[in-house]
């Protein structure tokens, strides 16, 4: 029998998820859930399967069997999930022959979308995200930090209530990266699309987040899910502030602790 839809439960839930890659677990025993319209962020040591969650939220892989993953209210395959979230990857991945408009509108077109529409819908988007007068530029002509708002706009246009952002600020420079996140939130204070965010910066989770969730050494599962009880909007100058270096050194502790379970574990393979 099909689940009965549940409008007080999260918007993603997953119990007891394992995931391998042939003699390799990549997660196990993963339990989160992710609420309508919460910022979570997600760190963790290298290796301990941010990724592999992605490609499972986002439909590309499937876990193993006996977990539950469940997408509003109702349980699910993983496959099933795919076109129902938007995805943004590291890169950006931008095509070069085609200019600030036509990239933004891939998604929409790929659906099927009137494409004279879909241009027009985008031209309004554009001084939101930063990119009034640019529209007939081409990749190769815009900064990093031009690209990968160029990136998000085509998620956010891509209209999907969970959005997944994998390290979307990673390759750029620290200025531009802080600049960055205080748009991205004010773009976010004005969507308010759910939003689950892979980052190696504890800085950065942090700031961005209604909520981190830290993950342990592979095989993967969730640490620690720490609250972040600091007020909206955010500035700049709060990452100085007692509170926040007090979330931050509980954070750094629990990723230090299983970076080093990753550290002993890998010395003891290589001896």
């Amino acid at each position: 029998m099909a689940d009965t839809p549940n409008e007080t439960a999260p918007l993603l839930e997953l119990r007891g998820i394992d995931k391998t890659f042939g003699a390799v677990q990549a997660v196990r025993g993963l339990s989160m859930s992710v609420p309508a319209g919460e910022f979570v962020t997600v760190v963790g040591p290298s290796g301990c399967g941010k990724s592999t969650l992605f490609n499972m939220v986002a439909g590309l892989d499937e876990p193993d069997q006996d977990g539950v993953l469940r997408f509003k209210g109702r349980s699910c395959h993983a496959h099933e999930l795919l076109g129902r979230v938007s995805f943004m990857p590291q890169r950006d991945l931008l095509l070069p022959w085609r200019n600030v408009i036509d990239n933004a509108i891939i998604a929409n077109e790929i659906e099927g979308a009137d494409r004279k529409t879909a241009r027009a819908r985008a031209l309004q988007m554009l001084p939101e995200f930063g990119l009034a007068g640019f529209e007939a530029q081409y990749p190769h002509q815009l900064s990093g930090g031009m690209r990968q708002r160029v990136a998000l706009m085509r998620t956010f246009m891509f209209e999907r209530e969970l959005m997944l952002l994998d390290e979307p600020f990673g390759a750029l420079d620290a200025l531009t990266r802080s600049m960055m996140q205080r748009w991205l939130l004010d773009v976010w204070e004005r969507h308010r699309r759910t939003v689950l965010f892979i980052t190696h910066d504890v800085d950065e989770a942090i700031f961005l987040g209604d909520r981190v969730l830290v993950m342990t050494a592979r095989p993967g599962s969730v640490k620690l899910a720490r609250p972040v009880d600091l007020p909206r909007p955010r500035s700049a100058e709060l990452v100085t502030s007692p509170e926040f270096i007090a979330i931050k050194r509980e954070i750094l502790a629990a990723i230090e602790e299983e970076s080093m379970k990753s550290f002993m574990a890998t010395g003891m393979r290589a001896a």
